[in-house]
């Protein structure tokens, strides 16, 4: 049986993430929050076109390897 898979809107989740947030929180909290979000919906969105870097080159790019 398929599930079926409710897309949220950026603002809805943007709503969600400041509502899991305390009441102390700042204004740069606030930003830190969307800005990780955004950068792993930007990563799921690469991997899912199938952009990849093995772990080598990524080593080879940082001068670890």
């Amino acid at each position: 049986m398929k599930t079926k898979t409710k897309v949220l809107s950026a603002k809805s989740q943007a709503r969600r993430l400041i509502e899991k947030l305390p009441a102390t929180a700042s204004w740069d909290d606030v930003m830190q929050q969307i800005f990780v979000r955004q950068k792993i919906e930007a990563g799921l969105a690469d991997l899912n076109a199938g952009r990849r870097h093995s772990q080598a080159s990524i080593k080879r790019e940082f001068g670890v390897a």
